[in-house]
C-alpha cells in the first residue's frame, strides 16, 4: 500500500491522517477537505466562539504533519471502488491504495428547498454568518432541545437576548436522562429561557422567507430562528459505490467498510450499533480504522462512550448512555457538585472534576 486518501476535513480525518504515521505508514497520505478552512474542532462554535469571545481561529487543530498532503476545497463527489478512485467535484480522479472516509455530517434543516432564513450552525461560515446575526437581533427562537440548541440558547442569553427553545419531547431528556436534563432545564429556566415542549412538532412557516413556527397552532416568531435538530450524515457521495449505508457509511468494530476502506467519525456507524456523533467517540474510531487500514486488529474502546456539555453555569460530563437507563443509583452531592452513578453503566459529573479516564472506569464498573 503507497497511497492512502482520507476523505474529509473532520476530527476524525485529521485525527486518522495523523495516525497512520504514528503507526509507521511512510507511503503517501492525502487529506481532502470539502471546506477552505484549516481543519478546526466545532466543539466550541456554540459557545465562545459564537459569543465572540474566541476568535474563528482559536478553532483551528494542531497542524499537521508536513508530510501530510492537505487540499482544501477538494470536495469528494462519487467514488469508485473497482478503480480506486476518489471523484472530486472538479471532475478530477484521486487514486488511492487505502481509503478512509471520515466526511462527518452537515446540520439537518427543517426549511423546504428555496426557503431563506433558517440558521443551523455546524460549521466556521454557519457559526460566522449566525453571530452576525445575533449582533442586530433581540430575540431568538431555537427549534431543537437537545444539548446543541440548549448551547446555543445559553450563549444567546449571555448576549442579553430574549430566548425560546421548542422541541417536541422536554429538553436534553432523550440524550440525557430525565434527572441530568431537569438539572439543567431548571438552570435555563433561571437564566430566563422560555422552553416550549410541543408533543406533534412544529413547523416552519413562510413561502421564500422563514416568518416564523407554528407549535400546535400558536405562531412563535423571532428576529433570528435556529434550527438545532440534528445532523445527517455526509455519505451522499457514497451512493452508487456499492458500500453499505444505513444511517451512515457501515462498518465493522475495527472501522473496516470494504477491502481497503475504513470509516469513522460522524459518516460511520458500527454494525448493529447506533451512530454516537461525540468528539471522543470520532477521534478513537479513527485511531482504530487507520490501524485497521494497515492490517493491525487494534481493538475499539473498552470504556463507555463519553461526551460533555457546558450550559447555564452547568458542566456536566457524562460517560456511558444515561438516557436508556432512568434514574441513577447513587448521587453523591457536595454543593452544587455531583457525581452520579448508574450500576447499568453510566457515569456523570455536574460542576465536578474528575479524569475522564476515571469517569469512563466508573461507568464500565460493577
Amino acid at each position: 500500500m503507497k497511497r492512502i486518501v482520507v476523505v474529509g476535513g473532520s476530527i476524525a480525518a485529521v485525527t486518522a491522517a495523523s495516525w497512520l504515521r504514528v503507526r509507521g505508514f511512510d507511503g503517501t497520505v492525502t487529506l481532502l477537505s470539502a471546506e477552505t478552512e484549516q481543519p478546526y474542532t466545532r466543539v466550541p462554535l456554540s459557545k465562545s466562539v459564537l459569543s465572540g469571545e474566541a476568535t474563528d481561529a482559536s478553532t483551528a487543530l494542531p497542524p499537521l504533519d508536513d508530510s501530510v498532503v492537505l487540499r482544501l476545497g477538494a470536495r469528494a463527489v462519487s467514488l469508485d471502488t473497482r478503480a480506486r478512485r476518489v471523484i472530486l467535484d472538479s471532475g478530477e480522479p484521486v487514486p488511492y491504495d487505502g481509503l478512509v472516509i471520515a466526511t462527518g455530517a452537515r446540520a439537518r434543516r427543517l426549511s423546504p428547498r428555496g426557503m431563506s432564513g433558517e440558521r443551523v450552525l455546524r460549521t466556521l461560515a454557519d457559526c460566522a454568518a449566525l453571530r452576525e446575526d445575533l449582533r442586530r437581533a433581540r430575540s431568538v427562537l431555537v427549534v431543537g432541545a437537545g444539548l446543541l440548541g440548549m448551547e446555543i440558547a445559553s450563549t444567546c442569553r449571555t448576549l442579553g437576548l430574549e430566548v425560546t427553545v421548542v422541541d417536541r419531547d422536554p429538553p436534553l431528556r432523550r440524550v440525557l436522562g430525565p434527572v441530568l436534563a431537569e438539572m439543567i432545564t431548571s438552570a435555563a429556566r433561571e437564566y430566563g429561557v422560555v422552553l416550549r415542549t410541543v408533543p406533534c412538532g412544529v413547523r416552519l412557516v413562510g413561502s421564500h422567507t422563514l416568518e416564523g413556527v407554528d407549535a400546535d397552532g400558536d405562531l412563535l416568531t423571532a428576529d433570528v430562528i435556529v434550527s438545532a435538530v440534528g445532523d445527517v450524515p455526509a455519505v451522499d457521495w457514497l451512493t452508487g459505490s456499492g458500500l453499505t449505508l444505513d444511517r451512515g457509511v457501515v462498518t465493522d468494530s475495527r472501522g473496516r467498510v470494504a477491502d481497503g476502506i475504513v470509516a469513522a467519525g460522524d459518516a460511520a456507524v458500527v454494525r448493529g450499533t447506533c451512530r454516537r456523533p461525540h468528539w471522543t467517540n470520532a477521534v478513537e474510531q479513527a485511531r482504530v480504522a487507520a490501524a485497521a487500514l494497515l492490517g493491525e486488529d487494534v481493538a475499539g474502546a473498552s470504556l463507555p462512550s463519553y461526551f460533555w456539555t457546558n450550559q447555564f453555569g452547568v458542566e456536566a460530563k457524562v460517560a456511558g448512555e444515561p438516557a436508556e437507563l432512568g434514574e441513577p443509583d447513587r448521587v453523591d452531592a457536595d454543593g452544587s457538585s455531583l457525581l452520579l452513578r448508574w450500576s447499568a453503566g453510566a457515569a456523570a459529573t455536574v460542576n465536578h472534576t474528575m479524569p475522564v479516564r476515571k469517569l469512563r472506569q466508573l461507568a464500565s464498573a460493577p
